[in-house]
């Protein structure tokens, strides 16, 4: 993460931070799979979901505000798609994202019935995760990306 640029770094290493963090904790929970492992794995996952979702406000609160200068697409903002953001930073955010939907789609496959048999399994909390890298992508768009000038339309 070196090559990252300076600006935005912070996101960007916060968000891979957590996201080890799920997959410890997601890899655990499926591992052991007692009580305290699930709460711990639920616990969370349901705390990356908030954050995911505060940033996501946030960027969206940021995204609209630009919008006003700029021409700001939604896959440029939550996906990461074209010129606004540097391939470094693209390339660890997408990556963060998908260890995030990959981790949560293998830990709720791998346990998909509960401790007692009975179908549904507190794993499947994980699949709010991604939340989180939908978020932290738009808030490092939003706070960091280069987009168009938004061009006026001649009537």
């Amino acid at each position: 993460m070196t090559s990252l640029p300076a600006e935005g770094r912070a996101i960007v290493r916060l968000n891979v931070a957590l996201s080890t963090a799920f997959v410890a904790t997601a890899v655990y929970s499926a591992s052991v799979f007692d009580t305290v492992a699930q709460w711990i794995g639920a616990v969370t996952a349901m705390s990356l979901f908030a954050v995911g979702v505060a940033a996501f406000i946030w960027s969206f609160w940021t995204a609209v505000q630009r919008s006003r200068t700029d021409d700001i697409s939604v896959t440029q903002l939550y996906l990461l798609a074209g010129a606004p953001t540097p391939a470094p930073v693209r390339k660890a955010m997408v990556a963060a994202l998908g260890v995030q939907v990959v981790t949560a789609t293998a830990t709720a496959l791998a346990r998909p019935n509960g401790p007692d048999g009975t179908p549904g399994s507190s794993l499947a909390v994980g699949f709010l995760v991604p939340m989180l890298g939908l978020g932290m992508n738009g808030l490092w768009a939003a706070l960091h990306g280069t987009f168009d000038e938004r061009q006026l339309a001649q009537d």
